[in-house]
């Protein structure tokens, strides 16, 4: 029977796979020397997956690319099924000459990544409903309530989620983006981002998150899975 998996346990059952935990995700790369290469790569993931395929399995081909992701389909979560369609799906791109790795290749700009939006709202409920049909996005599988958070059924848009303030905040931005990266490329990151002219505002709740600043005040933060069970 499949378990769902702790932060901590999903990360240390990946090994050396080449895959890589994102909240409630499991995600990797393949490259590919042409998208009909990708093509024959995804397909070769598909059948490792066997019948849960459908239900596990997203795969996005890219000319020079395959981006995959696993996670359950009846909850945001990963679970030791997730986990070893990961080591099946890994074992058959070796098959084929290939590898499943975080990097997508020597030359990658970055490593794979979760894009999330944030809106920060004094009143969740109020305003779910207007993101979920303005978007045309879906309940998350799973959640419920005022403040659960929106998906893109299509999966081409960033997950939706909704902070509750105590207060309004009219001096700030309400809406920031999250960027949850792999822990081990969380302080490479930040290092690039304040090189670059950001600022960091609040370590305290690293390191599951490092709140950020452009010059002007625009902020973002780099998340990762640690620090949140």
């Amino acid at each position: 029977m499949k378990r769902t998996l702790s932060g901590p346990e999903a990360s240390d059952a990946l090994n050396d796979t080449g895959w890589c935990y994102l909240l409630e995700s499991l995600r990797t790369s393949v490259p590919a020397g042409s998208l009909a290469e990708g093509i024959e790569l995804a397909t070769r993931a598909v059948a490792a997956c066997g019948e849960h395929a459908d239900g596990h399995l997203q795969a996005d081909v890219r000319r020079g690319l395959v981006l995959l992701t696993l996670r359950s389909p009846d909850r945001a979560a990963v679970t030791t099924r997730d986990v070893d369609l990961a080591h099946r799906i890994s074992a058959a791109v070796r098959a084929a000459g290939s590898r499943t790795e975080p990097g997508g290749g020597p030359e990658a700009p970055r490593t794979v990544q979760l894009l999330e939006l944030a809106i920060d709202a004094l009143d969740p409920a109020a305003l779910r409903p207007f993101w979920k049909a303005v978007l045309g996005y879906a309940d998350e599988a799973g959640a419920s309530g005022p403040a659960a958070p929106l998906v893109d059924p299509l999966g081409q848009g960033p997950a939706i989620w909704f902070q509750q303030m105590d207060r309004a905040r009219p001096q700030r931005n309400r809406l920031h983006l999250d960027i949850c990266v792999p822990h081990d490329e969380a302080p490479r990151r930040i290092e690039a981002a304040l090189a670059a002219g950001g600022r960091l505002l609040s370590a305290t709740r690293a390191p599951a998150f490092w709140v950020l600043a452009d010059a002007e005040g625009n902020e973002a933060c780099v998340t990762t899975w640690q620090g949140r069970d």
